[in-house]
Order: C-alpha cells, then sequence, then structure tokens
C-alpha cells in the first residue's frame, strides 16, 4: 500500500486541498500550505503552472496566470516542495508537456526522478489518457510515486477497466461535467459515479465543485473516502492578495471547516469550534 492510500485510509474520510504554486508567490505559497496542514488536510495538492490549463476553471485559471506571472517555474516550484515540512504528503498536479519538457529531452523520467527526490508523494495529470500513460506509470512505479487518474461521470466500459487498472493512491471521480470550480450544490453524478465505481478496491475521492463543509458530509455519506477542494481555497487567496497574512488565516479556517464536514459525513460526532 502507497502512503497517499494510507493516508486516506488511516484518515478516513479524508481531506484533500489544492492550491496553485507560486499564487500570488512561491513564498506565499509556503505559508498557505503550512495553513492547510495545520488546519486538517490529509494530503495537499500542488498545482505546477501550465500556461495551458484544460482542465481548469476561471477561478484556477487566474491563479495560474498570476503564478506565471510572478515567475513561477518548475525548478522553483521542485526548491519549494524540497523546503517544506508538512504532516500531510504532497502532490502535483500539471500538464503532460509539463512533465515531457523537464529536463534536456523528451521524456518523462527526470521530471519524476526530481519530484520523488524532493519528497512529492503522486502525481496528477488531467490531459494525459490513461491509454498513453504507460512511460509515466512505469516511471512513478520506479520511483515509488502514485499516478492519479481522473474519473468522469461519462467514463465506464472499457476506458473505465482501463483507467483503473492504472490508478494508484486514489480514483479523482470528477463531481460534474466540466472544469473545476466551486459550485452552490452537489451534483447529482457524483452518487452515479461513486456507485459505478464501488467494485474497486481503491480510495475514491471527489471534487470539482466541492466547497463547504455540507458538502463535504453529503459527499463522504454517498460512499466517497476523501473530499477534494481546490477553488474555494483558491478564491480566499485571491480575495486576500499578496503578502496578506490573513489569507493563511483564512486558508486554515476553510480547511477546519472541511474536514469537520468530511467527519460529520463518516458519522463522527464532531463538536463545532468554540467562537472567540
Amino acid at each position: 500500500m502507497s502512503e497517499i492510500e494510507a493516508v486516506i485510509r488511516e484518515n478516513h474520510p479524508a481531506l484533500i486541498t489544492y492550491i496553485t504554486a507560486g499564487d500570488p508567490s512561491l513564498e506565499d505559497t509556503r505559508e498557505y500550505v503550512e495553513a492547510l496542514d495545520r488546519g486538517g488536510a490529509d494530503l495537499i495538492e500542488l498545482g505546477l503552472p501550465f500556461s495551458e490549463p484544460i482542465a481548469e476553471g476561471p477561478t484556477i485559471q487566474a491563479a495560474i496566470n498570476r503564478a506565471l506571472d510572478a515567475g513561477t517555474t518548475p525548478e522553483g516550484f521542485f526548491e519549494l516542495v524540497d523546503d517544506l515540512e508538512t504532516e500531510a504528503p504532497l502532490l502535483v498536479m500539471t500538464y503532460y508537456n509539463m512533465i515531457l519538457q523537464y529536463g534536456s529531452e523528451a521524456a518523462v523520467g527526470p521530471f519524476v526522478e526530481r519530484a520523488a527526490e524532493v519528497g512529492l508523494s503522486g502525481i496528477i495529470v488531467p490531459d494525459l489518457p490513461a491509454e498513453e500513460a504507460g512511460p509515466l506509470r512505469s516511471a512513478c512505479d520506479d520511483h515509488g510515486l502514485d499516478l492519479v487518474f481522473i474519473v468522469a461521470p461519462t467514463t465506464e466500459g472499457e476506458r473505465l477497466e482501463t483507467i483503473m487498472s492504472q490508478v494508484s493512491g486514489f480514483a479523482y471521480v470528477q463531481a460534474r461535467l466540466g472544469t473545476t470550480g466551486a459550485r452552490a450544490d452537489v451534483s447529482n453524478a457524483t452518487h452515479d459515479s461513486l456507485t459505478r465505481l464501488e467494485q474497486y478496491d481503491v480510495p475514491k475521492a471527489v471534487g470539482f465543485g466541492v466547497s463547504e463543509g455540507d458538502h463535504a458530509a453529503e459527499i463522504i455519506e454517498a460512499g466517497a473516502d476523501g473530499v477534494i477542494v481546490g477553488s474555494a481555497l483558491v478564491d480566499i487567496i485571491a480575495e486576500h492578495g499578496e503578502g496578506d497574512a490573513p489569507a493563511a488565516d483564512a486558508l486554515e479556517a476553510k480547511a477546519e471547516e472541511l474536514k469537520r464536514g468530511a467527519l460529520r459525513g463518516g458519522g463522527v460526532d464532531v463538536p463545532e469550534p468554540e467562537q472567540p
């Protein structure tokens, strides 16, 4: 069992958070990751900015643009990760071209080797079809990293079998069709997707649109092992701006709210925090 899978199973139900590295700066990202860790995130995804993020909605696209404008590079990202100390394992979410073009030749090995060297535990690549994932799957296996795949509400049949034969760590269950972004409710597609995946013995975590503790509770009640939250956290960063310490406090509080919701959905009696 990999580190990521073990963390999800041991901390069930798990909270997985996402922010974009370098938004608004790598130094701020350090503070924000530490805040999410304190707030109860069990796994933390860090987005490595790419100029054509096809799976992202406007919120995360804007964060990626801010990170690129701030000069975030793959090596700067790796140096940040190498310097972080968190209880929660870290994953990188990026696009295949970033992985393929890292290093002196077009190959996936150098990126994966560097990722393992700095302590990352897994990789998520939204634009990599499972049918073409062999080289990256092999490199991840060689270096002890999980390779997480996204399962859409429309994924079924042979394609679903292919994805589930390649996935490790957890299956990223897309809650609804479309791109990332906070929503006001939980899609009915979430329940259908979780039912379709029941037969596969790998943790299932639901993302795309999760923004509140009540959402987390509903998703866990529906059978998920974890919830993934990104845009709601990126919104907090955007609202506060560069170098604004209250952003870290707000991220920590949001993580606490989401983790409480997940635990409540898992049948754990969690008292509400005391008001100051």
